[in-house]
């Protein structure tokens, strides 16, 4: 039975429970982050946990965990739960009120819940192992303070569901100038004439910590030129490779948009030579 903790307390999930009326509950009012691990060892913790203490502060929830406090709790879950192939989810909540209100409430402590679920091996940098996805493409409708990694994800569940229902993997996001923003879960990137592109960080975007690493150990360790840049959906047409990452799926290759084959319609080389590295040094961070 998977153990999770809440408040303070390590306790079978299924016994765990909050109130009806935390803002969590009510309103999204709250932080979240997914950190993978793989046989006890973390992939990105540092980032994520900055990226959470950020989104914290951004929407002036006060919990001042250090990262030790964090390494422990998800050491703890770990070990816990068996230190397989686990992702381990930290949903920090504004808190219980004693009733509905929209303004921030003084006086009351913050909700932690933490829990582990199993999730598949580590990718590799394999053309005959790794899943090619297809993706959906559509207008972003969400709200524009895309860079907190708010719990209140309806906007990129409606996105994440076009696509599904299209019997896609994902759906790419573009603005009202048919530029390409993200994915409804991921980020996304293209590659053109070896060059790997991907859309600059402001608040359309969710500053993901694998494109974080991704970006980190490319310019590193290896010689593929990187940009940060606007790109537009007239180039995601025309690319040579587009890819979606994020910390379960890691670098992954997209092979057709819209139902239109991204290049040739096969993984391609310059993914490949990404994964490798991300491969190696994915738990650098």
């Amino acid at each position: 039975m998977s153990i999770c903790y809440l408040n303070g307390e390590y306790l079978p999930l299924d016994q765990a429970r909050i109130s009806p009326l935390d803002r969590g509950f009510l309103f999204g009012d709250g932080i979240y982050e997914v950190i993978p691990s793989y046989g006890g060892k973390l992939v990105g913790f540092g980032p994520h946990i900055d990226r959470m203490q950020e989104g914290m502060a951004l929407i002036e929830i006060g919990f001042d965990w250090d990262h030790a406090q964090w390494k422990d709790l998800c050491q703890q879950l770990m070990a816990k739960n068996g230190n397989g192939n686990l992702g381990i989810y930290l949903h920090v909540s504004r808190g219980a009120d004693t009733k509905r209100y929209h303004a921030y409430p003084e006086g009351v402590e913050p909700t932690l819940f933490a829990f582990t679920f199993e999730i598949a091996q580590p990718p590799v940098a394999d053309k005959s192992k790794a899943k090619g996805y297809k993706v959906s493409s559509t207008e972003d409708l969400r709200w524009r303070r895309c860079h907190i990694k708010s719990t209140a994800l309806l906007g990129n569940v409606m996105h994440f569901q076009k696509g599904y229902a299209e019997g896609n993997n994902e759906t790419i996001l573009y603005n009202a100038n048919n530029e390409l923003t993200e994915a409804s879960a991921c980020n996304a990137f293209i590659v053109k004439n070896g060059v790997v592109i991907t859309p600059p960080l402001d608040t359309q975007i969710l500053p993901g910590i694998t494109r974080l690493m991704l970006l980190d150990i490319l310019r590193k360790y290896t010689d593929i030129k990187v940009e940060e840049r606007v790109v537009t959906m007239k180039e995601v047409a025309a690319a040579d490779e587009v890819w979606i990452t994020s910390s379960s799926k890691e670098v992954a290759p997209v092979i057709s948009v819209d139902g239109k084959a991204v290049g040739t319609g096969q993984i391609g080389d310059v993914w490949l030579k990404a994964q490798k590295a991300f491969e190696a040094h994915r738990y650098d961070y």
